[in-house]
């Protein structure tokens, strides 16, 4: 009989094993991700396929994306100790999560208020006390907080929102997918100078649309 301890040790080093494959390189992105368990992110039906190399239905309709798709993401962000750290759509929390150990401060923006109630429980269980997780239009940023060090946006824009450029630092980097959301999207970095913007396109992906509002209660 298969000892469950070790399979699920031989699934976690399989995970990381996969993130490398596909181009996660970064030492502290593969320390955080493989410190931060998948398997708290996933409920449910699909509890069991955490640690696979897939996104994964999440409730309101939402998904949590791919392993790998996340470490790239936060790869190309470039997270430092002390930046201040602005995410839309917090989904699972997963990436949120993961940022939390990366950066000094996440703020995190979620349009689904079911979402952001199980994220807070979570985030709380985990003791992740550098990670405020709130309900909002994400499209609109977090003035209050602005501006910030990096900016991740994880639903599709047809254009890097204008108020989430704003909010961006001097020398700060914006990860936004980009395109029409019924085909893929192109992930864009992009870095604020003094001169204005300056965008670098680095891989097709597929996100849900990022919309503005608030999402009906669940």
């Amino acid at each position: 009989m298969t000892d469950p301890a070790l399979d699920l040790q031989e699934q976690k080093m399989q995970f990381i094993y996969a993130l490398r494959s596909k181009g996660v390189i970064d030492q502290r992105v593969l320390a955080a991700m493989e410190r931060m368990d998948r398997g708290h992110f996933v409920r449910g039906t699909f509890e069991e396929r955490a640690y696979e190399d897939t996104p994964l239905p999440i409730a309101c309709g939402q998904t949590i994306s791919q392993p790998s798709v996340v470490g790239l993401m936060t790869q190309a962000l470039e997270v430092g100790p002390r930046d201040k750290v602005l995410e839309v759509g917090t989904g699972s929390g997963y990436q949120a999560a993961i940022l939390s150990l990366l950066a000094r401060r996440v703020y995190t923006i979620e349009r689904h208020r079911r979402l952001v109630r199980e994220t807070q429980a979570l985030f709380q269980r985990l003791d992740l006390t550098n990670v405020t997780a709130m309900a909002g239009d994400g499209s609109f940023g977090l003035p209050d907080q602005a501006p910030f060090d990096r900016i991740i946006v994880t639903a599709a824009a047809e254009d890097p929102p204008g108020p989430l450029l704003a909010q961006l630092k001097i020398g700060g980097i914006m990860i936004v997918p980009v395109g029409q959301s019924d085909a893929v999207q192109s992930l864009i970095k992009v870095t604020r100078n003094d001169d204005g913007f300056d965008y670098e396109e680095l891989r097709p992906v597929r996100f849900v649309p990022l919309l503005e509002g608030l999402g009906k209660e669940a």
